[in-house]
């Protein structure tokens, strides 16, 4: 077994990106958004308008400023070359900056 994580820079695939697992056969995904080093740097991860004590609904209202992570739990290599398959036919080559980062850990 393993744990798939999978920071998507562009949020405008999200969507393909999550039917692309389903379709792969990951049946179940979380996703939270979350932001990186470099746009905090630059002051886009930053905002005005959170609440002193966000909820996690403070931070989904503006997707355009974050990335998502996904992560599930996938049960054999087979599926994991499946889903990284399928995550590169919709997000570009993972080795091409901007694109997102995959990461598998073994459970």
């Amino acid at each position: 077994m393993y744990l798939m994580l999978f920071v998507l820079n562009d949020p405008d695939h999200l969507e393909d990106v999550l039917s692309a697992w389903e379709h792969a056969g990951v049946s179940g995904i979380t996703i939270l958004p979350s932001t990186g080093l470099g746009r905090i740097r630059q002051k886009e991860g930053l905002r005005d308008d959170v609440p002193l004590i966000p909820s996690l609904v403070d931070f989904v209202h503006h997707t355009a400023d974050i990335s998502n992570t996904l992560f599930s739990v996938i049960e054999s290599d087979e599926l994991k070359q499946k889903v990284l398959a399928a995550t590169e036919a919709v997000v570009g080559d993972l080795n091409k900056p901007g694109n997102g980062i995959l990461i598998v850990l073994p459970l």
